[in-house]
């Protein structure tokens, strides 16, 4: 954004407002329909979202205004809305967009590394899973009627039709699609649902759990799609507790049913957190997507596509018979460097050039930089790293699956997810799994071989 425009943002701010000075105005992120800006009006701290020129989401911020003020009402801590384009169309707004949103800035932490290790924040994790269940139950009471607009459906089906739309096909998905259809609870009143409540949309201070952000998906639905998604283990970030790397499952659950005055069914939590690796598993493929479709072409992006099998090795150990399935996750040994035998290439090897480059990332390039660019080499490095595991394995996990899949009587993967689809397999399942569970192993052995001891 030009200096200029910058300049007709803060004079629209101001007048919305009524502020006699908009200072300080810088962007924090730029998402793929939404835009974020920091800003103090009259010294007071404030946060602005607009939607993209030409976003599809009409309306959403305008119902995520109503939604914010409707959680304020039953307690929820959420930053108090100062200003949006659901009070109507104020004369000098024209430089905000069509949709948009003030808030209050809630000073605190949102990075989950820091939450979960800095010393700052050791009495607030004792208290945040109690803190989140007690959100989640007053969420969970906001009455669907006060929030026009939100949408409803069915998760798991929206899931299998983005799936389904990638082209892309995993048996180790497939098998949770299958295990998820077989098992669904019995349906409960719908709620409104915040869509995205996880260790990084939260706003914590030493004191614990100060605010509740990013409502742009929530919806109405089945309430312990909330908890199920607070226990995936990806937002734990290395650390061991099941909800979000602070808290036990009791904490949450026993927090959540004093708010709620009702009892929560263990067993379809189970299938909510089931349901949410997978989802997450998906969106890992829509973000690779993304880069691989020209999109937003991304390191970042790109490196997230070899993270599903992380997923994939989460699922199994929610599914029966996966955690016995799965093997050691070792990583492969690099050949030791010798004559070219036969090769027409000089050397140094690939795997060689490619570890050059990735020491050079590591070392020069990060040592150089800071924020978000030493974040990506960081990540260019990390990335160099699966390749050079990945050329040290050579064609031996290709050769295994083949086997594999032969034992199973498919041709290739594609085929194996279909016959797991359909039900063909479900008398084969323990088969199945165990050899889903060795494909996912040595994906995982070139990907992040450390993960699985991540546990």
């Amino acid at each position: 954004m030009t200096e200029d425009r910058e300049a007709a943002l803060a004079a629209a701010l101001a007048e919305v407002l009524g502020a006699g000075e908009v200072t300080g105005l810088r962007r924090l992120s730029g998402g793929a329909s939404r835009e974020t800006w920091s800003f103090e009006a009259d010294g007071r701290p404030l946060i602005l979202q607009r939607e993209r020129p030409g976003s599809a989401r009409s309306a959403a911020m305008a119902t995520e205004a109503v939604l914010l003020r409707a959680a304020a009402e039953r307690g929820v801590p959420v930053p108090a809305v100062v200003a949006s384009c659901a009070d109507g169309t104020p004369a000098g707004a024209g430089a905000l967009g069509g949709d948009w949103l003030v808030v209050e800035r809630v000073e605190g932490e949102t990075i989950p590394r820091r939450i979960l290790r800095d010393d700052d924040f050791a009495a607030a994790r004792p208290k945040l899973a109690a803190q989140c269940g007690d959100a989640l139950a007053r969420i969970h009471a906001i009455p669907p009627a006060s929030v026009p607009g939100l949408a409803g459906g069915d998760q798991l089906d929206q899931l299998r039709q983005t799936l389904d739309g990638l082209g892309d096909p995993h048996p180790a998905l497939e098998l949770g699609f299958r295990w998820l259809e077989r098992h669904r609870p019995p349906p409960t009143a719908e709620t409104v649902v915040h869509g995205d409540f996880r260790n990084g949309n939260l706003v914590v201070g030493p004191d614990g759990l100060r605010a509740v952000l990013d409502w742009e998906l929530a919806h109405l639905g089945d309430p312990l799609e909330d908890l199920g998604w607070l226990c995936v283990r990806a937002w734990r970030f290395g650390a061991a507790p099941r909800v979000g790397g602070f808290g036990t499952v009791d904490e949450l659950v026993g927090a959540y049913e004093a708010t709620a005055g009702r009892t929560v069914d263990r067993d379809a939590l189970h299938w909510w957190e089931v349901l949410g690796t997978l989802k997450w598993g998906i969106i890992c493929m829509l973000q690779a997507a993304t880069h691989l479709q020209g999109v937003v072409r991304s390191v970042e992006l790109a490196a997230i596509g070899r993270r599903v099998c992380e997923v994939e090795h989460d699922l199994l150990l929610l599914l029966p018979g996966g955690a016995e399935a799965l093997p050691p996750v070792v990583a492969p040994e690099p050949p030791v460097a010798g004559p070219r035998a036969g090769a027409p290439h000089d050397p140094p090897t690939a795997g060689q050039l490619v570890e050059a480059v990735r020491e050079f990332l590591e070392g020069d390039v990060m040592a150089a930089t800071e924020g978000r660019v030493r974040f990506h080499a960081r990540v260019a490095a990390r990335a160099l790293a699966i390749v050079e595991r990945e050329l040290a394995a050579g064609d031996r996990p290709a050769r295994a699956l083949a086997e594999r899949l032969a034992g199973l009587g498919v041709a290739d993967e594609a085929e194996l997810a279909a016959a797991v689809r359909s039900g063909d397999l479900d008398d084969r399942w323990d088969e199945v799994v165990a050899a889903v569970a060795a494909t996912v192993a040595d994906k995982l052995a070139v990907a992040n071989p450390g993960y699985a001891a991540q546990m």
